[in-house]
């Protein structure tokens, strides 16, 4: 096998093979560090790449491996962070350039679950400033590209580690999703991104600050690659104010299951934000044949989202308040942002009436097993192509893109993005599959018979191929 078919090997494949001491962890880690120092320049997918640890730990590991009886179930396999989850001893900016000499002295929570499953870091992914927008284009800092095609964006706010692995600059990536921030950079850059169910992923050591509408979740090649770190990242820590009990079986067994005939509804329309462009909707009308030939029951309908839109507009930017960054180190769209931050009983207020639509929204799932959707509404947008527009005008454009999104997020249940093919300008399609609370589970052995059905994996980026 060559470097580069090393570096598109899937994570659980190459788990395997160190294993099997066909490859070893420093022999994978000088791979990627390599490549990122090719590519990287050109994606801004890494902020920080922490090439000197990653060598001593992969070092360590590849020493381990003639004496160690019992390995984690990631050993020496290597993973990006996104710059939202500290890392002890690495810079972590938030994706703002006054955050630079920021050095945390702890793990967060995910983070330290990923150490412990045996992966080798190789550094900090590129977001948008504190995670605010569906791109990755902060202010002094190097903007990311999707490796598809580099004048467009690989979506955001964990838009580095999408590019990062799509790229082949890592085997797998950690993101996290309060309002799209995984689903729609899987979608843009072809790769499998799940949001977890509230309560499945810890906040540890910190806590949730956005009253439960972000997670941390995966990103991988594959769905079984996607829901093996979704079991690593997955479980109660001492003091999380909500969690769900440990999946059984494992995530990653459950893709071995079939999913039985499922009654599924799906929709190109998110009301009251309308239709997906034509890319978007071949994307779902697609899925939702494949799905019927599959043997599982369709019907083409949806819940009414429109309750949804202000209260959660209102919540989302009190995020930015809450970052405490002083306002004239923020870029100009999150300055507007704070400034329309409201009282704390506003902020009560739509809380309250989240939890309310969200029953209802809830209560939709309880006809149906599975609601498929777009991940957003429009094909990704090239780099700056927003950024003459005001902060109002950027927002506007923003709700409306990342449309299905937010609802899952609302609500607390989980969702899948599948690539499932290619639109007019060679950029993935996505769909995105949205189950009841707590049931990844039938989502995950869902989008394994759809992979199963139409594999993606065979799929690279053509910039990404040279040696």
């Amino acid at each position: 096998m060559n470097e580069i078919d090393l570096a598109f090997t899937t994570a659980l494949e190459q788990a395997q093979l160190i294993r099997r001491k066909e490859v070893s962890p420093l022999e994978l880690v000088e791979i990627y560090l390599q490549r990122i120092q090719r590519l990287n320049p050109q994606l801004g997918s890494y902020f920080t790449v922490t090439a000197e640890q990653a060598i001593a730990d992969a070092k360590a590991k590849t020493e381990m491996l003639s004496t160690a009886s019992e390995l984690p179930p990631f050993f020496g396999v290597s993973i990006s962070i996104k710059d939202l989850n500290p890392v002890a001893g690495v810079t972590c900016t938030y994706g703002n350039p006054a955050l630079l000499n920021n050095i945390p002295e702890y793990d967060d929570g995910v983070v330290s679950r990923i150490k412990q499953a045996g992966f080798v870091l190789l550094g900090k992914t590129a977001t948008s400033e504190i995670g605010s927008f569906p791109y990755t284009e902060p202010t002094g800092l190097p903007p990311a590209r999707n490796p598809w095609n580099l004048e467009y964006t690989p979506g955001g706010s964990s838009g580095g580690a999408a590019a990062a692995l799509a790229a082949g600059l890592c085997a797998i990536s950690q993101g996290s999703d309060g309002g799209g921030s995984v689903r729609g950079p899987a979608a843009c850059c072809g790769l499998v991104g799940i949001k977890p169910s509230r309560g499945r992923v810890t906040h540890a050591p910190v806590g949730d600050r956005l009253s439960g509408l972000g997670i941390n979740g995966p990103l991988g090649r594959t769905v079984a690659d996607a829901a093996a770190l979704l079991d690593v990242m997955s479980g109660y820590v001492t003091g999380d104010p909500y969690w769900l009990p440990d999946p059984e079986p494992s995530f990653l067994a459950t893709t071995q299951q079939k999913p039985g005939n499922l009654r599924i509804a799906y929709s190109t329309s998110i009301p009251p934000m309308g239709k997906a462009d034509a890319n978007c909707e071949q994307g779902v009308l697609q899925t939702v044949q494949l799905l019927q030939e599959l043997g599982h029951t369709i019907e083409e309908k949806c819940p009414d989202f429109s309750g949804l839109v202000e209260p959660f507009q209102f919540v989302w930017q009190t995020s930015v308040a809450t970052s405490g960054i002083p306002a004239e180190a923020l870029q100009p769209m999150n300055q507007w942002l704070l400034a329309r931050t409201g009282s704390a009983g506003d902020y009560l207020k739509a809380v309250y009436q989240l939890q309310m639509v969200s029953r209802q929204i809830v209560a939709f799932l309880d006809t149906v097993d599975v609601l498929v959707l777009p991940v957003y509404l429009h094909s990704p947008i090239r780099v700056g192509e927003w950024a003459h527009l005001s902060p109002e005008e950027t927002f506007q454009k923003i709700i409306h893109w990342v449309a299905p999104c937010p609802p899952a997020n609302a609500t607390g249940q989980p969702a899948i993005a599948l690539p499932v093919g290619f639109d007019s300008l060679g950029l993935p399609i996505s769909v995105q599959l949205v189950g009841r609370p707590a049931a990844e589970a039938t989502l995950i052995r869902l989008a394994a018979q759809l992979e199963a059905a139409r594999p993606w994996i065979g799929h690279r980026p053509a910039m990404t191929l040279s040696l």
